[in-house]
């Protein structure tokens, strides 16, 4: 592991303590969020709807994106023909930001590892790109996301190797309910952040009940 410590916004969520503290962070961080993130060549977005498009029929819905920050996936889900789509996210401003793109059906209020307010399998897709590393979500979010999941649908993940080593991967690796059917290689997901720590790109197909 980088002992490198990330600055400004990105090293305060990384540092962040509760999921309060990250919301008001993101907050605060809405409005140049994109512009940031851009700068640092951030990869998660087309890797994960890249990983979508190969293991969701073309076209279905409705799909979950589930940490959906200012809409940056969801914009780019929107474009391949998926819908309708649903973000959710702990933070108003960055949904506020995601509003304005108008990709979403319906965007939410809340953060993972609660319980989520869709039926047992409403989704034909679940993608949460972003969301799985420091400072954020582990393996507790994953039954829910499983859940919401249609048996057959996809379920993308990104995952920083520092919890792929450790809870989450070894829940989706004894989860009964899924079957990975891709992962990739580790990858730097901002080039443009020194000492950023690789990821993992997943995706996953539920199985029948």
């Amino acid at each position: 592991m980088s002992s490198v410590k990330h600055d400004g916004h990105l090293g305060a969520v990384y540092e962040a303590k509760a999921p309060d503290e990250v919301a008001a962070i993101y907050d605060a961080w809405a409005e140049t969020y994109d512009d940031e993130m851009a700068r640092a060549g951030y990869r998660h977005p087309a890797v994960g709807v890249a990983l979508l498009a190969s293991h969701a029929p073309a076209r279905a819905g409705p799909v979950l994106d589930a940490g959906c920050g200012t809409g940056i996936v969801g914009d780019l889900i929107s474009v391949m023909g998926y819908r309708p789509v649903h973000g959710l996210d702990l933070s108003e401003g960055m949904i506020a930001i995601a509003r304005r793109r108008g990709c979403y059906d319906e965007l939410h209020r809340l953060g993972l590892g609660g319980p989520l307010p869709f039926a047992d399998g409403h989704f034909a897709a679940v993608v949460c790109i972003g969301v799985f590393t420091t400072g954020h979500v582990g393996a507790e979010a994953l039954p829910e996301l499983l859940r919401v999941l249609r048996p057959g649908g996809a379920l993308v993940l990104t995952v920083k190797t520092t919890l792929w080593d450790g809870e989450v991967g070894a829940a989706i690796a004894g989860e009964p309910k899924i079957e990975i059917a891709e992962t990739t290689e580790p990858y730097v997901s901002m080039p443009g952040q020194a000492g950023t720590i690789p990821s993992v790109a997943m995706a996953a197909v539920k199985r029948g009940s």
